[in-house]
């Protein structure tokens, strides 16, 4: 099943999902509106401009759940290696970040080679290119 993207945003790329993810990421949104509306909208947003696919048909060059993501913040130059994963498993000190925070709700979707315009926690936009990315092992 693919859902076709409504809303692109004049500034972000069209962005891929694995269809199961996508319905726990909704789950996720729904569940952020009363306590961080501002990372329940970014998540809408990102579903909403999403092409969904299922896991066995996904790129391996595709940010997903449960994957590292190499990239580079093009301001700064820092290059990090992180891995996406959902709230109970994030641990920063680990690379473990999670969906719910804006830098997570960016990564997810993009394709390695990609750069993206997204608010950190301050507000300030930052563009991330995106180097590698490394697939989980049950994918």
């Amino acid at each position: 099943m693919e859902h076709k993207n409504k809303n692109p945003g004049a500034d972000r790329p069209v962005i891929h999902m694995i269809d199961t993810e996508s319905d726990e990421i909704e789950a996720l949104a729904m569940a952020m509106e009363s306590r961080n509306p501002k990372v329940a909208e970014l998540l809408y947003e990102e579903l909403g401009r999403a092409d969904l696919h299922p896991a066995a048909d996904m790129p391996v060059n595709v940010v997903t759940m449960n994957c590292k993501v190499e990239f580079v913040d093009e301001r700064s130059g820092a290059q990090r290696v992180l891995e996406l994963v959902y709230p109970k498993d994030a641990d920063i000190e680990q690379d473990r970040i999670s969906i719910l925070t804006p830098m997570g709700a960016g990564l997810i979707g993009m394709v390695a080679g990609e750069t993206i315009a997204w608010p950190d926690r301050s507000g300030s936009e930052r563009v991330l290119r995106i180097v590698g990315v490394t697939p989980p092992e049950n994918r």
